[in-house]
């Protein structure tokens, strides 16, 4: 079924072109913060059917004219009892800058929800009144031509510095606006939720379902903050992602008196994580074979332990060698932790308890963990929430654990993989040995009798290949460097407040605290190892480092 009260906003205007309507209906969808429907992308090739359509929604017996008064203005909106009340609160949103959440539409006395009309008949040119305070929302900017409304990116010069677009706070939804800021820094993320072509609207919210319309939102919501016109309105309104994400992941959707309540930014970093992978695909690149795919997430965000087990109490019981996948690593913050390589390393050996089957009983083992496989992208999480049951609250432990923007991980790898990353160790070795060289000579030099050429400075560097030739999406050095940060200010993880801190050039950091973005130094990013009430990092995104000649 087509979402009328989405498609009828162009009843106005009657295009000349069915590309025309399609651009245009997508550069308004952008400039308002609504998603293009599915069905208005497939009917590029079918110019009567979007007729059809508009044309019924005209007609449509579920949609009214409805008058909202809101203080000492009046708004006229049109309401579609076969949408949740949900829809005409974005578009009161859209035009009053109140959070849905803030919003309470009163009907004949009655206070309308969210999810359900309630019994609330509607009636065209009925008048409705809406309490709730909010910002002034801007007017759309002049459409002057297609190409200006529907692209709007402008040249970006390579000493330009372009910061992130924000995204608008619904009401403590600030743990998923931080968490799709440091998803957006990971360009083969990107490159392939833009490929994605499946629909945003699922006829199932479990299962595969699910993760198709998840992985659809942000491919949309992506779209939409890479669009320059949303800039002009200081951010993007993520409605329709928050909607789809209470309804696949429900877990999300609780709610106290206050409206949504706060939720863990790692819990939806794992959950996203797990739709992309099994819905975002890649062909090898030597194989002609479409069955032949791998995830882009296996590819470039798994790794892969080597773990061993062995019997203390016994010579005769061999050790036992598994391997065993992983999309996160976890930084444990014991007393002692005071580095985030200490955290992490400290876990990968330890005893434990479990049966032996040569014994009979119970027994003591050491289990040694090491990494096998190093992915060119990986994230930490830094475990700081433990459960407390005298206040039955996840209290945070603001322990202050530093943490580099260069992380070598050669030391928590197998000897086998030592070996492999030797090369690109000593290629990166020899070239700061150059880069040492050059500046000691520099400084002995005579720097007026010989200045340096500007186009010497500027040559365009090539950068080396970050995995290993015969595993793509591996990091071939154990070299990685910091890319991203979603830290959290407050005192238990059901309360508080999340922020992204995205690197968006070298030596250049952006702190996207929902739909504030302001550049950042590199300092500001070492500030957030924790040790009191400010911004404590919670989730830290590692990239391949790249080695330049």
């Amino acid at each position: 079924m087509y979402n009328l009260s989405d498609i009828v906003m162009l009843r106005s205007n009657k295009p000349t072109q069915p590309e025309e309507t399609i651009l245009r209906f997508r550069s308004r969808c952008i400039l308002r913060s609504y998603l293009c429907p599915a069905p208005v992308r497939s009917l590029q090739n079918d110019y009567s059917q979007w007729f059809i359509v508009v044309l019924t929604g005209f007609t449509d017996k579920t949609m009214v004219r409805v008058f909202v008064k809101w203080g000492k203005e009046r708004f006229e909106v049109e309401a579609n009892t076969n949408d949740s009340p949900l829809q005409l609160k974005s578009q009161l949103f859209s035009l009053t800058g109140v959070n849905p959440d803030r919003q309470k539409v009163l009907i004949k006395g009655k206070i309308l929800g969210d999810n359900s009309w309630d019994g609330c008949e509607l009636k065209d040119g009925m008048i409705m009144m809406m309490i709730g305070s909010g910002g002034v929302v801007p007017p759309p900017p002049p459409i002057s031509s297609l190409e200006e409304s529907f692209d709007g990116m402008e040249a970006e010069t390579s000493n330009s510095i372009i910061l992130p677009t924000g995204l608008k706070n619904l009401g403590n939804t600030c743990y998923l606006n931080a968490t799709l800021q440091c998803f957006k820094v990971i360009p083969e993320l990107r490159e392939a939720l833009s490929k994605y072509s499946e629909s945003i609207q699922s006829s199932s919210v479990d299962g595969e379902g699910g993760s198709k319309a998840l992985t659809a939102a942000v491919r949309d919501l992506y779209r939409m903050m890479d669009n320059q016109k949303s800039k002009s309105f200081g951010g993007v309104i993520p409605l329709i992602m928050i909607q789809v994400v209470h309804n696949v992941l429900p877990q999300f959707a609780a709610r106290d008196e206050h409206g949504w309540m706060q939720q863990d930014a790692n819990e939806c970093w794992t959950e996203l994580l797990r739709a992309f992978q099994t819905q975002l695909k890649v062909a090898d690149s030597e194989s002609s074979s479409k069955d032949d795919l791998a995830s882009i997430i296996s590819r470039y965000m798994e790794g892969r332990f080597k773990i061993e087990m062995k019997n203390l109490e016994s010579d005769v019981e061999p050790v036992s060698v598994t391997n065993e996948t992983f999309l996160q690593l976890s930084c444990f913050l014991s007393q002692e932790v005071k580095y985030v390589q200490l955290g992490i390393k400290g876990k990968l050996t330890e005893e434990i308890i479990k049966k032996s089957a040569v014994l009979g009983r119970d027994a003591r083992y050491e289990k040694k963990t090491l990494i096998d496989r190093l992915p060119a992208y990986l994230s930490i999480q830094m475990v700081r929430f433990f459960y407390k049951e005298k206040d039955k609250v996840n209290a945070k432990i603001l322990k202050d654990v530093k943490f580099p923007l260069i992380l070598d991980l050669y030391d928590m790898c197998t000897p086998e993989l030592q070996q492999e990353l030797l090369p690109a160790r000593d290629a990166f070795k020899e070239e700061e040995d150059k880069k040492v060289e050059k500046l000691r000579a520099t400084k002995t030099s005579d720097e007026i009798t010989h200045p340096s050429r500007p186009d010497e400075d500027e040559k365009i560097e090539k950068a080396f290949p970050f995995s290993f030739s015969n595993d793509p999406g591996s990091n071939n050095s154990g070299y990685y460097e910091l890319q991203g940060v979603i830290t959290h200010k407050g005192r238990s993880s059901s309360s508080g407040h999340y922020v992204a801190w995205v690197r968006v050039k070298e030596n250049h950091w952006a702190m996207c605290d929902d739909d504030e973005v302001h550049p950042v130094s590199t300092e500001d990013i070492l500030k957030l190892s924790g040790g009191g009430d400010w911004h404590c990092a919670y989730v830290l995104l590692y990239g391949p480092r790249i080695l330049k000649k």
